[in-house]
């Protein structure tokens, strides 16, 4: 017996032997249990896990969290106050309060590193005290490989609908067979399947899967002939169909291309539950989100609406918290012009600050928290990043372009037949279309990396191509620090390489490790520092935004607008191909065509064939403000 099963089992025997419970409670202890198995089911493993939290997080909350038990039970918010989380040794989370509202959509943003996905894990297995009525789910993991249909595996998710139609068949064969003692329990089913709307299940099942870019025929292919960025997404679709009361989602964007993105970020804005979202593409927040949550200093700070909402307010909210730093320095060191040690100094504004924070507690939150000693204001850190490519010399063209090219791999059909393209220094292009469509492909004969069947490559003999993908780190040296490979490549000065990758946003202890020890978003900076130095008259970006933040992918688009030479970019970041003003070209019948209209009608395009309600995310952001 597993320890769930168990522990569900220990719960019916304490209540038993309390009291006799009553339909109500057992209902209610049924569906529990019921979504436990579902969970059970969903979380078990398929690909690579990551380590158990108790192994390497130490956590501890506020005294309070442990009253009203009989509050908690019937609760429908999450309220978790002055939580501390530790990582071996090192603060994440210090007293912060995390607060989840039933209904709203909540991003969770800050900086890498700094504890947003070990949250979401905390939150996932039930570290904290939340209410028993509250069932979570945190999609982090691909389904297993094996011999099951992909729509199957979505289907057998919601473990209470298949009993109950495993109790359907079973009783409409006694039925059958002509025992009528079990129609009043057979007609008891009929309705709570119907209820449950277990007739629209399959259809309901197959849209999800069909708006994250399954064709019919994929859908009914076993979950072993499918990547793990495939099996990613039918975990996503899985996690979808289930509609758990609170839906946590890390980076759901990452293994989907910009179709899926584009479906699944209107699907959300439709999200009736609770939603707690990681991302990096800011659009995706703005259009989803009703709140933003910003974890900053090991506290977690609200915000009512969406990231360009918030990033106008933390603006302001940086700008009042520099004033008073320089206040409170200013105070003590007059504290200290008139005769008081730095430590009396301290204390006496450490009182002034308590006053302050006291005065404008209200009533309720003095009675019940329990307020750790306050500690000096810290000066507020600004994280800033921007970079710029340098502008070409002019060039004659034809530049670079495909003459009536074909290709295809061995062995498959052709990707492309007779297919013309050109781009000039002036060029701003987003290719766009589903997985599997080629776009990679395009971009790989684009720069000569691959030949042609038939047809040529156009390309100036003095044309530099620069190239950026999700990969680009991964040809970057092991053993050399970024500094010295800079150095190496370009003969630079010690101080003028380490200045280049502070400017694309490496921090300084990351300019002297080794590069095998850097994370994948390091090493993305530190070839986008060499891709500037090259001094390219093209960019070539394939999915550049996936190991970047969003001050960083800020930062790109802001570079890409100013840059005079010509872009081609294939992304899923609806931000930077709106922000960089590209025209789309889209990729579809073994062809590439210009596009007629901008996103927006590209939007509308796609969402109308798929059968979707289009919704306004602008309307919705407004709206989750006046709530």
């Amino acid at each position: 017996m597993s320890d769930l099963e168990q522990g569900v089992e220990e719960l019916q025997i304490e209540a038993t032997s309390k009291k006799k419970l009553t339909n109500k409670e057992k209902k209610k202890l049924k569906k529990k249990e019921d979504y436990e198995k579902a969970l059970e089911a969903l979380t078990k493993k398929g690909g690579d896990g990551q380590s158990e939290l108790d192994s390497n997080f130490t956590i501890s909350q506020s005294s309070t969290q442990n009253r009203g038990g009989q509050q908690l039970e019937h609760a429908v918010d999450i309220k978790v106050e002055s939580f501390t989380i530790s990582a071996k040794g090192k603060d994440l989370f210090t007293n912060a309060n995390l607060l989840i509202a039933q209904g709203r959509r909540y991003g969770l943003v800050g900086p890498n590193g700094h504890g947003k996905t070990t949250l979401l894990r905390h939150i996932a297995e039930n570290k904290f005290k939340i209410p028993p009525t509250i069932d979570v789910l945190l999609c982090e993991q691909e389904v297993v490989a094996d011999d099951t249909p992909a729509v199957q595996v979505v289907l057998k998710a919601d473990v209470k609908c298949n009993k109950l139609k495993d109790e359907c068949k079973e009783l409409e064969d006694k039925v059958e067979k002509g025992d009528t003692t079990v129609q009043d329990r057979l007609q008891e089913v009929y309705e709570e399947l119907k209820a449950m709307g277990a007739d629209s299940a399959e259809p309901r099942a197959r849209r999800i899967l069909a708006g994250l870019g399954f064709s019919k025929e994929m859908q009914d292919r076993a979950t072993k002939n499918f990547s793990g960025g495939w099996r990613m997404r039918v975990s996503l679709a899985r996690a979808l169909f289930l509609e758990p009361t609170l839906l946590l989602l890390d980076e759901p964007t990452n293994h989907l291309d910009l179709n899926a993105v584009i479906w699944l970020d209107n699907y959300l804005q439709g999200w009736k539950k609770t939603l707690l979202v990681v991302s990096h593409d800011q659009s995706f927040l703005d259009n989803v989100c009703t709140d933003i949550i910003h974890l900053d200093q090991q506290k977690l700070f609200y915000y009512k609406g969406n990231y360009s909402m918030f990033k106008k307010m933390h603006v302001q909210k940086v700008k009042e918290q520099a004033k008073a730093y320089e206040q409170q320095e200013k105070a003590i060191k007059n504290a200290k012009a008139h005769g008081q040690s730095k430590k009396q100094a301290e204390k006496k504004q450490k009182e002034a600050l308590t006053r302050k924070q006291e005065k404008n507690k209200t009533k309720l939150q003095k009675t019940e928290e329990s307020t750790g000693p306050t500690e000096l204001l810290q000066k507020p850190r600004e994280y800033i990043v921007k970079f710029s490519f340098p502008d070409p010399p002019p060039l004659q063209p034809p530049i670079l372009g495909l003459h009536d090219v074909t290709f295809a791999y061995p062995g498959h059909k052709p990707l492309f037949v007779d297919v013309n393209f050109g781009i000039d220094l002036s060029s701003r292009i987003a290719i766009v279309g589903p997985n599997g469509v080629g776009k990679t492909t395009f971009l790989k004969l684009l720069v000569g990396e691959l030949t042609p069947t038939s047809g040529e490559l156009i390309r100036n003999h003095r044309l530099r191509i620069g190239r950026f993908d999700q990969h680009s780190g991964e040809h970057l040296t092991a053993e050399e620090s970024p500094t010295d490979y800079l150095i190496r490549l370009f003969d630079l000065q010690y101080e003028k390489a380490r200045k280049q990758l502070g400017t694309f946003g490496l921090s300084s202890h990351a300019h002297t490790i080794k590069m095998k020890d850097l994370s994948g978003g390091q090493k993305a900076r530190v070839a986008l520092a060499e891709l500037c130095l090259n001094a390219p008259d093209v960019l070539i970006l394939d999915e550049p935004t996936n190991n970047l933040d969003i001050e960083s992918i800020d930062a790109l688009a802001d570079a890409i607008t100013r840059y005079q030479g010509g872009v081609v970019i294939v992304s899923h970041d609806e931000r930077l191909i709106r922000e960089t003003e590209c025209q789309l070209y889209v990729m579809e019948d073994q062809g590439i065509y210009e596009n007629d209209g901008d996103f927006d009608d590209y939007r509308k395009e796609l969402l109308d064939s798929l059968g979707e309600i289009i919704n306004n995310p602008s309307i919705a952001a407004n709206a989750a403000v006046q709530q």
